[in-house]
């Protein structure tokens, strides 16, 4: 499965089409269930014959059947002429076919110009391939490119502390017990406990902690039990937590967990002006 999805994807590179992987997969599937009454091998998509046609004129899945039935024709009638075939020979046509479907300048452009992150996955799976197979390739390259990924994110979440006399209007003269933390980013386990760290730098002065999550576009479990902390260490603290612009996703999350508006302790406004006008209210 992971070499035809792989193949396919070469082969829109090469043609400039995209293919249906649950076509690609329900296709190889049924050929591999049948095959074996026949006395067939489990069966996948070639790269090298792939790349092979696509760059002989092939376009259409017409192609390959023509080459499945070439390639029969071939094995029945010319076998005991094939066999005469120098192994060698064969080789440096595998190597040929091999080098032509590398694309070694892409190669060489991603070593240039690509962050570091991407070249070390690139080196790791190349390296891979060569020494082991393309399973253990694809599956270690899909796991660091999952582990970068991760701390991408986990770098781009993140709490800062807002201009709070920005948003205070007819209350500046409350903006000392009034903070106001911008978190950006999905608040998931790689990020969260970070980004909800920076809520306990507040001074004994503040009264009123607004929360700005319009730029969280997603929360995880972690995620809900770190703003929970955060909430449950604020209340404790007889601080009143407000938050503000939170989306579809975050939302309903805290609805399923029962974290409900509580007079005096929590809050939800749909901006930081409604926000600074309910502390207003409950400093009053």
């Amino acid at each position: 499965a992971i070499e035809s999805l792989l193949s396919a994807v070469v082969a829109d590179g090469m043609a400039g089409t995209r293919h249906d992987p649950d076509a690609e997969l329900l296709a190889l599937g049924a050929a591999n269930l049948v095959g074996p009454f026949f006395g067939g091998l489990p069966a996948t998509g070639a790269i090298a014959r792939t790349a092979t046609n696509i760059r002989y004129g092939a376009r259409s899945p017409v192609a390959a059947m023509v080459h499945a039935l070439t390639i029969l024709v071939v094995m029945l009638v010319l076998a005991p002429w094939l066999g005469y075939l120098p192994m060698a020979s064969l080789a440096a046509l595998l190597l040929l076919v091999a080098w032509n479907m590398a694309e070694v300048h892409h190669f060489v452009r991603i070593l240039k110009i690509a962050p570091r992150d991407d070249v070390m996955v690139l080196l790791a799976c190349f390296s891979l391939t060569v020494a082991f197979d393309m399973v253990i390739s694809v599956s270690v390259g899909v796991m660091l490119a999952a582990l970068l990924f991760m701390r991408r994110m986990a770098e781009m979440t993140g709490t800062r502390v807002a201009d709070g006399t920005a948003h205070a209007g007819g209350a500046r003269h409350l903006t000392g017990r009034i903070a106001v933390y911008d978190i950006k980013g999905p608040l998931f386990f790689g990020a969260a406990q970070k980004a909800m760290s920076a809520l306990g730098v507040t001074s004994d002065a503040t009264r009123v902690v607004i929360l700005r999550l319009d730029a969280v576009p997603a929360m995880d479990a972690t995620g809900l039990v770190a703003l929970e902390s955060a909430l449950e260490d604020l209340r404790k603290r007889k601080c009143l937590a407000v938050l503000t612009g939170l989306r579809s996703q975050p939302a309903e999350l805290l609805r399923k967990a029962g974290v409900v508006e509580r007079p005096g302790e929590l809050l939800f406004r749909p901006g930081v002006d409604e926000a600074v006008q309910a502390a207003a209210g409950f400093l009053s």
